[in-house]
């Protein structure tokens, strides 16, 4: 069985914003996968919240490690909804989804 104690990965997102920045392309790169970058933040302070591993959470999903990574990673995959709740429950929340109206541009 794999050791699934969560051992946090530490991460400056500030820091790596400002070196990244200076890519070309990559502010627009990046502004294009906002929402998808928001969820994988969620995600991973879901699973924070409750002390797991990816392991421990592919356990409970009943898939592999690699998947969860894929699915952590975002941007970079497209979960269906049935994976999204499979996800929540492993990391002891439920799934929203809105759909939020976008406000007119006032000139």
């Amino acid at each position: 069985m794999a050791d699934l104690k969560y051992q946090p990965v530490t991460h400056d997102h500030n820091e790596f914003l400002d070196k990244a920045g200076k890519r070309e392309g990559f502010t627009k790169a990046y502004a294009e996968l906002e929402e998808e970058y928001a969820l994988a933040k969620e995600m991973l302070a879901a699973r924070a919240r409750l002390g797991l591993s990816q392991e421990a959470v592919a356990e409970i999903m009943g898939t592999t490690k690699s998947a969860i990574s894929r699915l952590e990673a975002g941007g970079k995959h497209a979960p269906s909804l049935t994976t999204l709740k499979k996800y929540a429950h492993a990391v002891g929340c439920h799934l929203e989804v809105r759909l939020v109206p976008e406000m007119p541009n006032k000139a």
